[in-house]
Order: structure tokens, then C-alpha cells, then sequence
């Protein structure tokens, strides 16, 4: 699997988890401690976040890291 597919599949994840959640990007960003931009960027795959950013993200829509990582 390529950084690009990976890239793509967490951001599909996130965004259904998200929406699972019937929270907004802004929510989620406020929960994580992130700019609601950089969420955005994150969530529609124009940005990869790092092992932090995922934690903090994954911890705000109350799912395990596991859950969102492809591999």
C-alpha cells in the first residue's frame, strides 16, 4: 500500500468515524487540541498527520488508533 493510499484511507475512516459521531470538523479539532483547518486538510487527505496528532484525534471521536490505521 502506497503513502498516498494510506493517506486517503485514514481520511475516509476519520471522516466516517467523525460522522458516526454526528460531530463537526470543528468539534473533533476543538476535542484534539488542533486548528480546525488542519483537521480539515487531514480529513479530506491533503495532509498526513503524525503518530501525535492521530492520537489526539483518535482520542476525541473515542476510537482506537488501531481502528483507523490500514495496516
Amino acid at each position: 500500500m502506497s503513502s498516498a493510499q494510506i493517506t486517503e484511507q485514514i481520511s475516509k475512516l476519520l471522516k466516517e468515524f467523525r460522522e458516526k459521531a454526528d460531530l463537526t470538523q470543528t468539534e473533533v479539532a476543538k476535542k484534539a487540541g488542533l486548528h480546525p483547518n488542519a483537521y480539515a486538510k487531514i480529513e479530506r487527505g491533503e495532509r498526513l498527520p503524525n503518530l501525535d496528532t492521530l492520537q489526539k484525534i483518535c482520542k476525541a471521536l473515542g476510537v482506537k488508533s488501531s481502528d483507523v490505521l490500514p495496516f
